[in-house]
């Protein structure tokens, strides 16, 4: 019981540092991404869009599943720690040759020689990332989401501050190139400041064998993932042109700022969380009911909201120039709906399964994401995007339903979890919907504010008066935490 307990401790404190630090980092990057915007060119975004695309797909690459191996096991040896390390520089280094070869040819591809002149400096992230991998598993693993938070967000700071200077001072592209160069920089020099790992294990090749079977898997489904979810970019960059790219991945970055933070925080603390109650099964459903009420509670209010308030934010903080972006914005937004719930049960699937099924199941997805991508790419950017939200949506309904055999929760238990947030979100959209003709004569800023104070205040009314359970579970949540 003692045991369970200061679990429950650990995954509180976790949740809250790592809650805290994605929440200001949001804040910083949602400012540098304002001030940044109005300082550079859609195109320029469009550039850095087709870039991200081959940076995560080669990340995927790098770590292939045994960081994810690594937090899943009992204890794992120096050995396998000092093999994992080794493995990622190496196929990093080749990786970033390969790329910088390749950097060339994809220029002429896009029409744009800015992808060959910034490629050489924005792909040193892979080698500098392969640095981090294995002190990220060790303080995971250790629940020293306190250190891990206070690393993120000095780095996120100081990489976003620079941004800013720099296109202030008219460097254009390069401020988004230092941004991500530096963020990883700082992070992987604290990591190893703080962490002088040294070992008189040797790396092995039987080591990495041994925990192949599952990390490759991983790798498979994430290497997937990381190709489908970026590689419409690439088609509208061609078909169309870098500044229309530029209008969707920003649109797509700002949806997703919100709908990340949240989700990179409840995962990065309930997996390695989740991993040490695998065995109790009355106490996994329980955490799994709780994490997505929770999630489904903060979340949907915030997409819906968004969509509401989409024309007045873009108009008040960036300007006339990015306008086009609010259709797509408006649509993907809907698609932070479904995304954070599926990778809660994506996470169900790391702990309890043996790999196989979550490989089964990327094969089904993309396979339905190619039918989507074929039929919409053609047919305009907007179609792609309520392509993509569709997607979100059926990827939620495959992994719940692969999660349920794994775990004692009912469609029943799982939509009644769910659905009181969501009717709360949507009466709330209704009445920002309903209020706008009456508003319509106030400045963007006087109506941005009435928006938000309206749906926050009604929100959190309606939820008090009807005595929601995610309210009442969020609210002690929060007190507990003030209280550690």
């Amino acid at each position: 019981m003692y045991r369970v307990a200061k679990l429950e401790h650990k995954v509180a404190s976790g949740v809250a540092w790592s809650f805290s630090e994605k929440l200001l980092t949001m804040i910083i990057q949602m400012v540098v991404s304002i001030v940044v915007a109005r300082q550079l060119a859609p195109a320029d975004f469009g550039v850095m869009a087709i870039m991200t695309f081959f940076t995560s797909v080669s990340l995927a690459i790098v770590d292939s599943g045994f960081s994810q191996t690594l937090i899943r096991k009992e204890s794992p040896t120096d050995e396998e720690y000092r093999s994992v390390l080794r493995f990622n520089v190496v196929v990093s280094v080749v990786l970033y040759a390969l790329l910088v070869i390749l950097a060339k040819p994809l220029a002429q591809l896009y029409a744009s020689p800015t992808i060959a002149h910034i490629a050489p400096v924005l792909f040193l992230v892979l080698p500098i990332n392969s640095l981090c991998v294995v002190q990220t598993v060790m303080y995971t693993r250790e629940f020293r989401f306190a250190l891990l938070s206070k690393i993120v967000f000095v780095a996120s700071l100081i990489s976003g501050i620079t941004a800013v200077v720099m296109a202030l001072a008219g460097c254009g592209i390069w401020s988004l190139v230092a941004q991500r160069l530096l963020q990883m920089g700082i992070k992987a020099a604290a990591f190893w400041m703080l962490r002088r790992w040294t070992t008189s294990a040797r790396p092995s090749f039987a080591a990495l064998k041994a925990m192949a079977p599952f990390s490759f898997r991983l790798l498979a489904t994430d290497l997937i993932a990381s190709i489908y979810n970026n590689v419409a970019q690439l088609f509208i960059g061609k078909m169309h042109n870098t500044s229309t790219l530029g209008f969707y991945s920003q649109a797509q970055k700002l949806k997703d700022l919100p709908v990340t933070s949240s989700v990179q925080a409840v995962q990065g603390v309930t997996y390695p969380a989740l991993s040490k109650i695998a065995d109790d099964e009355e106490k996994f459903a329980e955490g799994y009911l709780r994490i997505m009420r929770l999630l489904g509670f903060a979340l949907f209010p915030v997409m819906l909201g968004f969509v509401a308030i989409a024309s007045d934010m873009f108009l008040l903080l960036l300007g006339e120039r990015w306008m086009p972006t609010v259709p797509y914005f408006e649509i993907l937004s809907l698609s932070g709906l479904a995304y954070p719930l599926a990778v809660v049960s994506y996470n169900v699937l790391k702990t309890k399964s043996d790999g196989r099924v979550i490989l089964r199941l990327e094969i089904i997805k993309r396979v339905i994401m190619t039918a989507v991508l074929a039929y919409t790419i053609p047919r305009g950017v907007e179609s792609v995007a309520w392509g993509m939200t569709a997607m979100a949506g059926i990827e939620f309904l495959l992994n719940a339903h692969s999660a349920m055999r794994y775990v004692h929760v009912s469609w029943r238990g799982l939509l009644g979890a769910l659905l009181p947030a969501l009717l709360l979100s949507v009466v709330m959209f209704a009445v920002l919907y309903l209020l706008r003709p009456y508003i319509a004569e106030l400045h963007v800023a006087l109506r941005l504010a009435v928006d938000v104070v309206v749906a926050v205040v009604l929100y959190v009314t309606l939820a008090a008066i009807f005595r929601l359970r995610a309210f009442k579970e969020g609210v002690a949540l929060f007190k507990g935490l003030i209280n550690r």
